[in-house]
């Protein structure tokens, strides 16, 4: 045994024959005898501490590199596992402590505590430990990468559930059909605005295609590889719209099982189009103000501060500065919304948009209906570009859509169109009363299949329960 190897040596009884392979192995090695002092120090168990053998030999080593906690808490020696295993022989593996080094650093350990027997009595204790930084630091880091992992698979969960909703009724590109006068000047101001970050408010009758300006804006603007956000804020109660632009915490109100981002959160280095936006409470119409002027918010339930960079884009198919007048739209709002006005026309300001307009419409509806439709002849064209259109092209594309799903040929041949069925078109109906005509019409053509190849469901692009519920809401009942 060599002098430096004899120095480690304070108990011949206690240890094992082979000093050799205790001083080789690159774990640290102690060991004590029954009253907690070092009998056994090995040079793995010197690097990694910086404390000679020589200075712990014969001493309490809990006291000189056990002694705290790493938040810098006393470590009473008696809750120590290597003390218990000197009181009741029971061995122990601890993971969540550290030793302290001789200049004053720790470092996190791994240490088995195992007791020693001669003759079957309890002689002593060996701690086996090794430095496992780089273990906890590896661990750290990927705790941190599965947050962000997390948190990105949260973002694009939440994005891709607003995106396929975006997409679920919409079809074809996102271009503007026409060459009237007033759709040319409409084009002209989408391109002049579109590259910019400037609020636009679209404005224009029920069915005129404001979110179809909307996504051409968005489209042609640099924020184009980013998502487009929509919401209708006529769909939601002033409650749940808050929610729903915000987000909200786990727990903020009833219902609210889970964190959820809001629109603007969404949003965020991309374009937000809020549709309806005259049907904003005035509470909310405040937040709104907030969030375009400092550009941060909170979800509901938090105090947390959130940035967002995106660009707005609202639309209505009110009058807004009418609003303001009867005090039901803040006038504050009115002025940072309409920094660029576009003013959608009405299809019947554009009669001659028309056949574009049905080659466009045709197209897309042959893709969502898997048909294929040619055209429409020449006499259904001039019945076409007779009707006034109140319902825009809105109402053109549902006409289009329904003689698809009834034509038997390749050639639309357009009924005259009427309200309902001897009604003349002077006399108008209720969007209700239109929805339950169409949807009759389609329940008779498929003799009132709803689910399933073929069904009605199947043709109007919906889940059954969703027509079956449209269908009770409308008191549409099958006949016996």
């Amino acid at each position: 045994m060599t002098s430096s190897t004899s120095k480690n040596v304070a108990n011949t009884e206690f240890l094992p024959e082979n000093q050799l392979i205790l001083n080789a192995v690159s774990e640290g090695i102690y060991g004590f005898d029954l009253n907690g002092n070092a009998v056994f120090i090995n040079p793995a168990a010197e690097k990694m501490t910086g404390w000679k053998a020589e200075e712990l030999l014969g001493k309490n080593i809990h006291d000189s590199h056990h002694h705290s906690h790493s938040d810098g808490r006393h470590y009473p020696q008696e809750e120590c596992p290597i003390y218990n295993t000197l009181q009741d022989g029971l061995p122990r593996e601890i993971s969540h402590e550290v030793f302290w080094r001789k200049d004053g650093t720790c470092f996190p350990v791994l240490y088995n505590s195992t007791p020693v027997y001669k003759d079957k009595q309890l002689i002593g204790v060996v701690a086996i430990f090794r430095d496992i930084s780089i273990q906890k630091q590896t661990e750290q880091s990927l705790r941190q990468a599965l947050k962000q992992v997390q948190a990105l698979s949260e973002k694009l969960s939440s994005e891709n559930q607003y995106l396929q909703l975006e997409l679920a009724n919409k079809t074809g590109d996102v271009g503007i059909s026409g060459h009237s006068e007033k759709i040319q000047e409409l084009i002209q101001q989408v391109a002049l605005v579109a590259n910019t970050d400037s609020t636009v408010l679209i404005s224009g009758e029920n069915g005129t295609g404001k979110e179809l300006v909307a996504r051409n804006l968005h489209q042609l603007s640099h924020r184009a590889d980013k998502p487009l956000i929509s919401v209708n804020c006529a769909a939601f109660s002033a409650t749940l719209l808050e929610s729903e632009l915000f987000g909200h915490e786990k727990g903020a109100f009833t219902g609210a099982t889970n964190r959820r981002k809001g629109r603007f959160e969404l949003a965020n280095h991309g374009t937000l189009f809020l549709d309806e936006v005259a049907e904003l409470s005035l509470e909310a119409q405040s937040k709104l103000l907030r969030v375009i002027q400092e550009r941060e918010f909170e979800r509901v339930g938090s105090s947390e501060t959130i940035q967002v960079d995106i660009r707005l884009i609202t639309a209505s198919h009110h009058d807004l500065l009418k609003r303001v007048q009867q005090g039901l739209f803040r006038m504050d709002l009115y002025y940072r919304l309409n920094v660029f006005p576009i003013q959608v026309p009405p299809l019947r300001d554009r009669l001659e948009d028309i056949p574009e307009l049905v080659n466009h419409l045709i197209h897309d509806l042959n893709r969502k209906l898997g048909k294929k439709i040619k055209g429409v002849s020449q006499k259904g064209l001039q019945q076409l570009m007779s009707h006034r259109w109140p319902g825009n092209v809105r109402e053109l594309q549902n006409v289009l859509e329904r003689e698809i799903i009834l034509s038997q040929s390749d050639v639309l041949h357009i009924a005259p169109i009427t309200n309902n069925n001897n009604t003349p078109q002077t006399k108008l109906l209720t969007f209700a009363q239109m929805e339950k005509q169409y949807l009759t019409q389609v329940l008779r053509q498929v003799s009132w299949r709803i689910s399933g190849p073929a069904g009605a469901a199947q043709l109007l692009d919906l889940a059954p329960s969703t027509l079956r519920s449209r269908m009770k809401k409308l008191g549409i009942n099958r006949p016996n």
